[in-house]
């Protein structure tokens, strides 16, 4: 791959987030450039939507998204290709971009039309690069980051580099090309993670139902989320393996210098995020039904997205449980406790049988059904064999895992770097080159 080589000649500007630009460039204010198109009434158009990963897409596009759009339309903004659309509140996250539809936005968006000759594209990279993302949040107004607005008002007031169209043309060009080559690389990386995720899946739960052994006479447990498992394995009642199966307790809580809380939210995600802990007010522990132990097997008890989810505990202190979380122990030390875990974690839906209405009418699981459900136990050995097994393969797909977000994290940053020498002026792209 050729080096980018930097301009010729360069002059001095006096500006914040650029010194010097090719001589033939200009910074311009944004209102030389565009003005706001405001046109309404278009309620047969269809749907746009401005994204931050995507820019502007359409509507029926976004995954799994209902239309959150009012059913009135009248005040909708028209979009016409080669526009640029921006959030008033996400325009310094990067939720703006070139368009390549005709249609209609929520009047949130912001609708640029150029008012020179340009290449829209070219604004399209330098708008959404990190120098100018962040330029425009010092432009955005509102009281705490979540309710900062950049209205045209101000944006109009800021300066964009605006060089030759031929050489928008070139640049554009070949961040098209090099755009395209990263997104496709980008995609088989997701795409690798994707099926790994699968093989975990997949062969954790054949080790928690069919063991190690490939060949082995099986059983019939009669229940549709495990179909058969070995012969010589138990199928036995949850009460018959764990003496201890319990809710949580209910706080006292106090702000910090406490007792850690572990509710749902603390692990739903697959680890302990001590961002969301709250705390109980300090007292003795052992009085808490939900005092917590190294090995206890967790279960998110409540509400729809987080039911069933299942968590192995492994800190060491004080903590407690709190009355949205089922604990799972057992003081004879008779099964496994991250073979228990693996065998929850396989398919959280794996309680959908046993749910009934709590007294607040929310969706929970109740504990004497959760106690008399069947669950497949081998010997103790073999499930110490089963977790290893899950273990080594857990860290050879996470080690994979990790190389491939690291490449997709690098070539992000490269992206980044690319785009933003490239719009500064500090490289010139090869196109160019063929056109001098």
């Amino acid at each position: 791959m050729t080096k980018l080589q930097a301009y010729k000649n360069y002059q001095p500007v006096q500006y914040d987030y650029v010194e010097e630009l090719p001589n033939d460039w200009k910074l311009l204010p944004n209102i030389a450039i565009f003005q706001e198109r405001i046109e309404r009434g278009f309620v047969e158009e269809e749907l746009l939507s401005v994204t931050i990963g995507k820019g502007v897409i359409r509507q029926i596009d976004v995954d799994i998204k209902k239309d959150s759009s009012n059913e009135d339309k009248s005040k909708y903004k028209l979009i016409k290709v080669g526009d640029i659309a921006y959030n008033k509140m996400r325009m310094w996250q990067g939720a703006l971009g070139y368009s390549n539809y005709q249609g209609i936005s929520s009047p949130a968006y912001v609708i640029l039309n150029p008012k020179m000759k340009i290449n829209p594209k070219y604004f399209h990279y330098m708008f959404r690069s990190g120098f100018y993302t962040n330029y425009s949040k010092r432009f955005s107004y509102g009281i705490v980051d979540d309710q900062l607005s950049l209205r045209y008002t101000h944006f109009k007031r800021m300066y964009s580099i605006v060089p030759p169209i031929e050489t928008q043309n070139a640049i554009v060009e070949y961040l098209d090309r090099k755009t395209k080559k990263i997104q496709e690389f980008i995609s088989k990386k997701e795409r690798l993670i994707e099926l790994l995720e699968e093989k975990r899946k997949i062969e954790t739960q054949n080790f928690v139902t069919k063991g190690l052994v490939e060949k082995v006479d099986l059983k019939d447990t009669k229940t549709s989320w495990f179909g058969k498992i070995p012969k010589n394995w138990d199928f036995i009642k949850l009460k018959m393996f764990a003496d201890f199966v319990s809710r949580g307790t209910s706080p006292n809580y106090v702000d910090g210098n406490g007792i850690p809380v572990i509710s749902q939210a603390v692990f739903s995600a697959g680890f302990i995020d001590m961002s969301k802990y709250k705390y109980q007010k300090t007292a003795k522990i052992e009085k808490f039904k939900g005092q917590l132990f190294n090995n206890d097997v967790l279960l998110a008890s409540t509400g729809g997205g987080v039911l069933g989810k299942s968590f192995l505990f492994n800190q060491t202190g004080d903590y407690i449980a709190d009355g949205h979380v089922s604990i799972i122990r057992d003081s004879k030390q008779r099964f496994t406790p991250a073979f228990f875990f693996y065998i929850l974690s396989i398919n959280y839906n794996l309680i959908e049988g046993y749910l009934g209405q709590g007294s607040t009418n929310q969706t929970e699981l109740q504990r004497e059904w959760f106690r008399n459900m069947f669950f497949p136990f081998p010997k103790i050995q073999e499930q110490n064999n089963i977790v290893n097994a899950i273990s080594k393969l857990n860290n050879d797909i996470d080690k994979v895992i990790s190389t491939a977000k690291t490449e997709i994290k690098k070539i992000k940053e490269y992206q980044e770097s690319l785009v933003t020498q490239i719009v500064t002026g500090q490289l010139n792209v090869p196109e160019l080159n063929k056109l001098n």
